[in-house]
């Protein structure tokens, strides 16, 4: 494909988006629904707002789900601490709820206009961010392509292409290069990201470390663990996080051939809640006894499996176990995020379809934080022997923590790559009168 062909398929996907945005109200509808949209704020998709835009610079920060959510965290600390307004999009529920919970009062959180001329526009004419940092990969081309025609400096923080993104946009070379010139600044995750973004015409290019890891880890009710805990009593536990589809059953019969020699219990947290009706109906034709988190259900002693169904509680979950298989890595592919386990001291166990996350586990595997199993009859022996062998538990934890040592220092390194583009707002924001500071208080108080 040539440049100008490049160019003119990105001109068609203008008019392609421009065309179907009348048609997507049945669209968010369904997804609303479904829980995956809220009602009251479907406008914010389209790129409506009814918070006005605080006086003064502002950064707009867009992170897509709850991981690129808690990665952004410090660095819109930093940001907030010299004065200058944030404006946070997040493309999930979950996302929302996690911003809420962590930031609060002190940004402005939307929802993120889809990525079609009309709302990117109306987002952008409101808004009129200053500079625009989005995390990990998250590459728009309408929203990338109306940033660079506005001359708004956008950087891509925490970098990261997939093996599967990378082949993809290694088949159309021009057209990633038509785009990814668009960005003034690449801080990618690892050497092989940014020799990735490099090949695709991204420029410049730099190498921070994974953000994950300089976040705090995820947040817990201590009073809620004590009480949990209680319930549990003395019975040895397992945990089996951020599940996909055809991983649960796998889970189940991992259950079942451990529950010969353990009374252990297995706390179950799929990816995505919604799927807890079809998990708990799975499990209970297993003849498996499940309590489940969102209705409250106690702990007793003949409950196999606690369903963690809920948002925004995996601190919690993570801290009722010392072992933990991280899901979407033996079915679903790509893996999740294996250092929040590792911050909490668990043992680490996961399938190897992990290229999303392959530094973070090259290094765990290295270090012995973490393992790696074939399928379901591998993982059951695995956790059958963490759950024999307390040392073991002992010595795997020891390896993730040296991982999460190893990789510190991303937050430094991402702050001093954003430095050029903060430090102008930093001074115009010190400029600002007063009054200016606290209508912008006022404004990033709305939710």
């Amino acid at each position: 494909m040539s440049r100008g062909w490049a160019r003119a398929a990105l001109v068609g996907y203008r008019w392609f988006g421009a065309g179907i945005y009348p048609l997507l109200g049945p669209y968010l509808a369904i997804r609303a629904a479904k829980g995956k949209e809220e009602r009251s704020r479907r406008k914010e998709r389209y790129g409506r707002s009814q918070i006005a835009r605080p006086a003064g610079p502002l950064v707009w920060f867009h992170a897509a789900s709850v991981g690129e959510t808690n990665a952004v965290v410090p660095l819109i600390k930093e940001v907030r601490r010299r004065g200058i307004s944030v404006v946070l999009t997040t493309g999930t529920v979950t996302s929302a709820g996690v911003a809420r919970d962590r930031l609060g009062s002190d940004v402005i959180h939307q929802y993120v206009p889809l990525d079609l001329k009309p709302a990117i526009s109306r987002f952008l004419d409101h808004w009129k961010p200053d500079l625009a940092i989005i995390a990990e990969s998250e590459i728009w081309p309408m929203t990338i392509l109306e940033l660079g025609a506005r001359r708004t400096p956008q950087v891509l923080v925490n970098g990261r292409l997939s093996d599967r993104s990378f082949a993809r946009w290694s088949k159309r070379p021009s057209l990633a290069d038509a785009l990814f010139e668009n960005l003034s600044h690449v801080v990618a995750q690892s050497e092989l990201d940014a020799e990735r973004f490099l090949q695709l015409g991204a420029r410049p290019v730099s190498v921070s470390g994974n953000l994950k890891v300089d976040t705090t880890p995820p947040p817990f009710d201590q009073d809620e663990l004590a009480r949990l805990q209680a319930q549990i009593g003395n019975r040895s536990t397992w945990a089996a996080v951020s599940t996909s589809e055809g991983e649960d059953e796998i889970v189940a019969a991992v259950h079942r051939a451990i529950k010969p020699r353990h009374k252990a219990l297995t706390i179950l947290v799929p990816r995505h809640p919604d799927r807890a009706d079809a998990i708990e109906t799975m499990l209970k034709a297993e003849g498996l006894t499940v309590a489940r988190r969102s209705r409250g259900e106690e702990i007793e002693a003949a409950t196999d499996v606690y369903l963690g169904d809920t948002i925004g509680e995996m601190g919690l979950y993570l801290n009722l176990t010392e072992i933990v298989f991280v899901g979407k890595s033996l079915k679903g592919g790509g893996g999740q995020n294996p250092l929040e386990p590792a911050m909490l001291g668990c043992a680490v166990l996961s399938g190897s379809e992990v290229g999303n996350f392959r530094d973070a586990y090259s290094r765990l595997i290295k270090n012995g934080g973490a393992r790696f199993v074939r399928d379901g009859e591998m993982l059951a022996k695995a956790v059958h022997f963490l759950l024999s062998n307390p040392k073991a538990r002992q010595i795997m934890a020891a390896g993730g923590e040296k991982t999460l040592n190893d990789m510190r220092g991303a937050l430094k390194a991402t702050i001093r790559e954003l430095e050029p583009y903060i430090n102008p707002l930093t001074v115009k924001a010190r400029l600002l009168p007063r009054d200016n500071e606290s209508e912008d208080s006022r404004a990033s108080g709305q939710w």
